[in-house]
């Protein structure tokens, strides 16, 4: 995989780490209570498969569980091996840590691990019910978690994804940014579980919501369709975007239509344009302004799966866009002219008794100072 990852232009998009997950190691620690990889999948143990990574310009990810042991019933780190297992990943070259929250047998559990990994395991078992999570303290430990049950290599997964993130959007989407993200689990494109389609809309849907990029899929033999979505560079530059703002659900349609907003840099922003509809494609008609857009403002729009500048659009024009079935249109807007003069776009977070009177939050355009 790391040879894929440099040779077929994965590193230079991005894509530089290579993560291994839980069954990694030997069943056992070894007689000075250090971890040890299984000796017949890494005969040559992980500094060598690191220094293997490093060569290639990429960096190397390990899996840990703070438990007795890990999902897989492989040794996890609790207390007395935390600052042991810190050291002998940093002496193997490790990159990044991935650490389960999820004891496999919780008898005396509490007792023997780190104080602050109650709260990484409450992030990791929030599953359907709303998050309670102090994400201000999450983001100080960690540069991402994980909020939800495992992704599985079907559409319905993705979808039972979405919703919880979108219903939950209000609690989730302030905890994201610069160095802290939250993260839906992995891009399953490449696999079997998805259509052209529903590929397309997993990766805009991530993209919007500022999510890691990480891919589950065996790069050795993905289709050129599955490809050229993951290597989509205006799609990878939107997700890669500086200001880090996570996107929100902005509208539910009765016919089964979602729009998703993701504020920019440069005063720009994405739409994504979501069809949850089974039958056929569907023709989508509204306006900026009935997206709350700033009036009086002129935008240039982008396809990102396209890769063509559509036009001009103002604010007060209507206009249709033609979504597959479990499909997506996704568009940039860049802001081209307004009688206000500069723009930046943020998510205005204020209760409101009349204009919000729910507490959602609204795009607007905001003083400097307030970003």
């Amino acid at each position: 995989m790391a040879d894929r990852l440099a040779e077929d232009g994965w590193r230079e998009l991005g894509y530089e780490y290579i993560n291994m997950d839980d069954c990694w190691s030997a069943k056992q620690r070894d007689a000075a209570g250090q971890l040890v990889p299984d000796p017949k999948r890494f005969p040559s143990g992980i500094k060598a498969l690191a220094d293997y990574v490093h060569a290639r310009g990429l960096k190397l990810g390990i899996y840990g569980d703070l438990g007795i042991f890990t999902c897989g019933g492989y040794p996890g780190t609790m207390l007395e091996h935390v600052k042991q297992d810190a050291q002998t990943f940093a002496a193997w070259g490790v990159d990044m840590l991935k650490l389960d929250g999820i004891p496999r047998n919780g008898k005396g559990f509490e007792r023997h691990r780190p104080p602050h990994c109650l709260l990484l395991q409450l992030a990791s078992i929030s599953r359907g019910s709303s998050p309670k999570v102090n994400y201000t303290i999450l983001a100080e430990i960690c540069n991402l978690w994980r909020n939800y049950d495992d992704i599985q290599d079907s559409w319905d997964s993705v979808l039972s994804i979405v919703d919880w993130f979108f219903t939950n959007q209000d609690v989730l989407q302030p905890a994201a940014g610069p160095g802290h993200w939250n993260d839906p689990d992995m891009l399953i494109i490449g696999n079997f579980g998805l259509s052209y389609e529903q590929s397309r809309s997993q990766m805009a849907l991530w993209t919007v919501m500022a999510a890691p990029l990480l891919m589950s899929t065996d790069l050795r033999t993905i289709s050129p369709s599955a490809k050229e979505i993951l290597q989509n560079r205006l799609m990878i530059q939107i997700n890669q975007d500086p200001l880090g703002i996570q996107g929100r659900r902005i509208v539910k349609e009765k016919s089964h239509i979602e729009v998703f907003l993701r504020p920019l840099s440069q005063a720009a922003s994405a739409l994504v344009f979501f069809s949850r509809r089974t039958d056929m494609p569907f023709r989508y008609t509204t306006s900026l302004a009935k997206l709350h857009f700033p009036e009086d403002a002129v935008y240039e729009v982008q396809d990102v799966y396209v890769g063509k500048i559509i036009g001009t659009l103002k604010t007060a024009d209507n206009f249709s866009v033609i979504i597959n079935p479990s499909g997506v249109v996704m568009w940039t807007k860049s802001s081209w002219r307004h009688n206000g003069g500069p723009m930046q776009w943020g998510f205005a977070c204020r209760p409101d008794p009349v204009a919000n009177p729910r507490g959602y939050c609204t795009l607007g355009r905001l003083p400097m100072e307030e970003f």
